[in-house]
């Protein structure tokens, strides 16, 4: 089963390099590492003052 991933993420990426070209391959790229690094950063954020939660909205 995994002898042949390697082959299948190959395929995938000539696929994916074929179908959006070199030039967009790169901004999508980067438009998926600053999105991960902003998530990382959101995550390391204390929670705001609060607890920030809706719970605590109850009429």
């Amino acid at each position: 089963m995994f002898g042949h991933s390697w082959l299948l993420f190959l395929l995938i990426l000539v696929i994916v390099l074929i179908i959006f070209g070199p030039g967009k391959l790169s901004q999508l790229g980067g438009a998926m590492g600053r999105s991960i690094r902003e998530f990382r950063k959101t995550k390391d954020e204390p929670n705001p003052p609060g607890g920030g939660t809706n719970s605590d909205t109850r009429p």
